[in-house]
């Protein structure tokens, strides 16, 4: 008599309620809001913190709350276009000493909060972000290529006793300069045997006999595309520590990378993290020259260098690196319980941890720096022409005494604020880039284009969805009336599953929505048209309604399989705006199957089951 068991009817209210509740931080929308924090990490004072919404007051801007969210001070503002101005007054009266960023903050109640039910994200085109295209420094690629020759050079000499001059990598060439012709001569036959993928020139100048290394055409090539890859590996690493949902990394031609980042409004921390080539060195200290009293100009061994130390002064540092960045496989930002200054716990692979313990065990009483390294390339106008000015910072920024022999764990002290130390810790863990990196172009989707796109998006989804309903209810009367209430809540637990799973809605996904919609009645005009023919063919209403679901099930699913398998193959194979349409595809063809065989179901069984029916509304 097509009744459903009691078990049916409550697994069908348990999802309705489940979906209803993920689904409604949607309803909320977000507010317009400004992010405050101190430059050196953390929210503002309590009296920086009046003394910012009472600047905001006396602007005439309406301020609806302010908080502190994860340590930042966040103030939510009445209206969007006061998110500018009130911003533009913050960073003058603020100044260097505070970042003041546009900010999209969830107007989520408490209570939902607590159920951890959050509005789903938005993609680049609908709540706006950040839009990077990125150059590679290939220049920079091939010196730092040629530097990974220096060390071995050097010790090669050395070992053999050939006497030179000076060693150093300029101009895309690794130059060794002689006193005298046969030492040169000595050098060029034992380096040209050892490195065959360099090209060795000789010449004369200043008085000194000169060797230059270069490198090959096909080493060059290969550099080159290693840094670029590389570089789009750490920029990956590096998004997704920042936490950004769905970005867009890819790269553009031979030396570029578009960078999109959906929903970021702090776009100079994103800049500092995603453009920075921060990496460390760790080197033993010339005990010779320790404490050092000197400055930076003066003569030190050629085996040795001077650097600057954060907290002030010089310490020289021998040249032999005992190991680089590039042996960490992980670093944790942490508050040392002893002293409470901000600390970084370092892991090294075991390689790294074989150089360090080599290098220590030897020098147990002795010094060992922290050497940190950062490149940065930027385009500055002068004399009216466009310069590519590149600048390299160093400074050691801890000594210690080893104290013991040291393995693949250890810690670096000596950092200025805990958000320093969680800023080295994420560019540790993501990797150090191949190259230095110039953003070339810098472009901003604001909130209010995307929330146009947004709106024209909604109104597709309602013509639509409209459309639907007004045919199916004139078309099936009744039973297309059963089917509009399975489509608006298919609609409602796509919406669900998206905010559930933190996936990343596009207006391709708003264009998986709306086909979605319109394939969700196929199941029930598949189920409805075998109703009719049952009846046609003198079944009874009962024994109509079971037949028609019975035998539509098959050709239900067969057609929602293909399409599934469709969309999971555009899902595997396609980029950010195809894999947003699969997305929001594969989520309503499940939903739909769903609410159109057992919702649908359940409700024909509530209004018809149980009792004789002489005909039915379809």
């Amino acid at each position: 008599m097509n009744r459903y068991p009691l078990w049916k009817y409550l697994i069908l209210a348990a999802v309705l309620v489940v979906g209803v509740i993920y689904a409604l931080p949607n309803v909320y929308g977000e507010d317009p809001a400004l992010q405050i924090a101190a430059a050196s990490g953390g929210p503002p004072e309590p009296a920086e913190r009046e003394r910012i919404v009472a600047l905001l007051d006396e602007a005439g801007i309406a301020v609806d709350e302010a908080e502190i969210v994860e340590g930042h001070f966040l103030v939510r503002l009445m209206r969007a276009q006061d998110q500018l101005r009130g911003a533009d007054i913050l960073r003058e009266a603020l100044g260097r000493d505070y970042v003041v960023a546009l900010n999209l903050a969830p107007d989520t109640p408490d209570w939902l909060r607590s159920l951890n039910a959050k509005p789903m994200y938005l993609g680049l085109d609908l709540r706006g972000g950040v839009h990077f295209l990125m150059e590679v420094d290939l220049q920079a690629a091939v010196e730092q290529g040629l530097q990974r020759y220096f060390g071995e050079f050097r010790g090669l000499m050395r070992d053999n006793r050939i006497r030179y001059r000076d060693i150093a990598v300029d101009g895309g060439a690794l130059n060794v300069a002689f006193d005298e012709p046969a030492e040169r001569e000595r050098a060029y036959t034992l380096l040209r045997r050892e490195y065959r993928d360099l090209e060795f020139d000789q010449d004369e100048r200043a008085g000194r006999f000169w060797l230059s290394a270069t490198l090959s055409e096909q080493r060059l090539e290969e550099i080159q595309e290693f840094a670029v890859q590389q570089n789009i590996t750490t920029l990956r690493n590096r998004v997704n520590e920042l936490g950004v949902a769905e970005p867009v990394i890819q790269r553009q031609g031979e030396a570029r990378i578009v960078v999109q980042l959906p929903g970021v409004q702090d776009t100079a921390r994103a800049k500092d993290i995603i453009g920075a080539t921060a990496t460390l060195e760790f080197r033993l200290v010339d005990m010779e020259r320790f404490p050092y009293r000197g400055g930076p100009g003066d003569r030190v061994p050629p085996s040795a260098e001077i650097f600057p130390q954060r907290e002030g002064g010089y310490v020289v540092l021998q040249r032999d690196i005992i190991l680089t960045g590039e042996y960490i496989t992980d670093a944790a930002s942490a508050i040392d319980p002893q002293t409470g200054q901000a600390q970084v716990n370092i892991r090294l692979s075991g390689a790294g941890g074989d150089l360090m313990q080599r290098a220590t065990r030897n020098n147990v009483g002795k010094f060992m720096a922290v050497l940190f390294i950062e490149n940065q390339v930027e385009t500055r106008t002068v004399g009216g022409e466009v310069q590519r000015i590149r600048s390299r910072t160093e400074e050691v920024i801890n000594v210690a005494r080893i104290q013991d022999t040291l393995g693949s764990s250890f810690r670096i002290t000596g950092l200025d604020s805990p958000q320093e130390a969680r800023d080295l810790a994420l560019l540790l863990r993501a990797g150090s880039l191949a190259a230095p990196v110039e953003i070339v172009e810098e472009r901003t989707v604001g909130p209010s284009l995307g929330q146009q796109n947004i709106d024209q998006g909604k109104m597709a989804v309602i013509v639509g969805f409209l459309a639907v309903i007004v045919f199916m209810a004139l078309y099936y009367k009744v039973f297309g009336l059963v089917a509009d209430i399975a489509l608006f809540t298919n609609l409602v637990l796509i919406v669900a599953a998206l905010s559930l799973l933190q996936a990343t809605l596009t207006l391709p996904g708003i264009a998986g929505i709306v086909l979605t919609i319109g394939m969700a009645v196929d199941a029930n005009v598949l189920i409805f048209q075998r109703i009719r023919e049952e009846l046609k063919a003198g079944a009874g209403p009962q024994a109509a309604i079971r037949s028609g679901y019975e035998k539509a099930l098959s050709s239900i699913a067969d057609g929602n399989i293909t399409t599934l398998i469709a969309a999971v193959v555009l899902f595997a194979f396609g980029s950010g705006p195809v894999k947003g349409f699969a997305v929001t595809l594969t989520i309503g063809i499940v939903t739909s199957m769903f609410t159109a065989i057992l919702g649908t179901r359940a409700v024909v069984n509530l209004i018809y089951g149980g009792r004789r029916v002489e005909r039915l509304h379809i």
